[in-house]
């Protein structure tokens, strides 16, 4: 679909906007003030805070600048300065972060901090972990590997921080790390509709006052080959980490740029990806409130699975059926424990 650069007014923007979030995953309308949500991404995004401010006022929200301590921007070193150069996929990644968080979450702060380039990714983590953020959003990741390990102890091993990450846009049994880590939230992806009508679905739950949620396809999903399974999970057919333990939508969402992105494109774009569904899980956390210090938050939904919708349809690829790569009623690899109903789950 072409790009739109302005919609008239009180016209909405292709693409599912900020309310429309709200709503399907009954969100509170004023928590989170005060939380810092972090997203770490490689290079630089030079019109963060002017695209966030359209997208703010698109959907009605209370600005976020960087005069009111609201948003800021730092370097894998903390500084502003010299800013990384920017590369138009890492830009478009960002605007689908930065904004993604701002429609879940209009009371939080942000925090973006950009790598130098894709190979000081954990660099950045360390930062702003350093900075003092509790919920690390990082739409990103790699192939699994056994080197991977030792990595995850260093950057991830950290107890009362939330580190959330995309469980990958490849289906099943692709899986990427950091989602593959047992210290991490695995963010899988759902397709999102608006029905317009409470219906039965699925035979199982009733349809969110209008909304209907499915498995994304491209979802990554499955059993890890390298990473030990956590102490809180416990589906049968893995004996290694299962991959993903939320969702939340994944295509089809509205975000707005003025750096073009890897087409050119600029203006009014529609996003897919669980980079969508990533700072969406991370700012549920931070809506939730601080983790307890000596907890690890990823298995807050394994206590809380009551506290999710429950998605029940689709599948991510081929596997007789399995839960690993097929939405069934429980635990599912493709959507985890299910999709924020509020951010009970979320919480100790």
């Amino acid at each position: 679909m072409a790009p739109v650069a302005s919609v008239p007014p009180g016209a909405e923007p292709p693409g599912l906007g900020a309310l429309d979030i709200r709503s399907a995953y009954n969100l509170p309308p004023h928590a989170g003030k005060g939380q810092t949500v972090a997203i770490v991404v490689a290079h630089d995004y030079p019109t963060a805070e002017h695209d966030m401010a359209v997208y703010r006022r698109q959907f009605n929200l209370p600005p976020c600048t960087s005069a009111s301590g609201c948003f800021r921007k730092i370097n894998q070193r903390g500084g502003s300065l010299p800013p990384p150069s920017v590369d138009p996929g890492w830009a478009a990644e960002a605007a689908i972060d930065t904004q993604m968080v701002t429609a879940a979450c209009p009371a939080c702060n942000i925090l973006l901090v950009e790598a130098d380039d894709n190979s000081n990714l954990l660099a950045a983590v360390d930062q702003a972990r350093t900075k003092g953020a509790k919920f690390i959003s990082m739409s990103w990741g790699r192939d699994e590997d056994p080197s991977q390990r030792p990595l995850d102890r260093i950057h991830f091993d950290h107890p009362g921080i939330a580190f959330v990450a995309a469980s990958g846009d490849a289906g099943f049994p692709n899986l990427i790390w950091p989602a593959a880590s047992p210290f991490t939230t695995a963010a899988g992806g759902t397709q999102l509709e608006h029905t317009g009508a409470a219906e039965p679905y699925g035979g199982h739950e009733p349809d969110r006052d209008g909304w209907q949620e499915t498995a994304w396809p491209d979802a990554g999903s499955g059993c890890s080959r390298t990473q030990p399974k956590p102490p809180f999970q416990h589906d049968p057919d893995c004996p290694n980490r299962t991959v993903a333990d939320v969702s939340a939508v994944a295509e089809n969402v509205a975000i707005y740029t003025t750096t073009p992105n890897p087409a050119g494109e600029t203006g009014w774009l529609r996003a897919f990806g669980t980079s969508v569904a990533t700072p969406i899980i991370a700012s549920a956390y931070a809506m939730a409130g601080d983790p307890r210090p000596h907890d690890r938050p990823n298995s807050y939904p394994y206590r809380h699975r009551k506290a999710l919708h429950d998605i029940i349809q689709g599948s991510t690829g081929s596997c007789t059926g399995s839960y690993l790569c097929t939405a069934v009623p429980g635990y599912d690899g493709p959507t985890g424990n299910g999709t924020p109903n509020g951010v009970r789950a979320f919480r100790p």
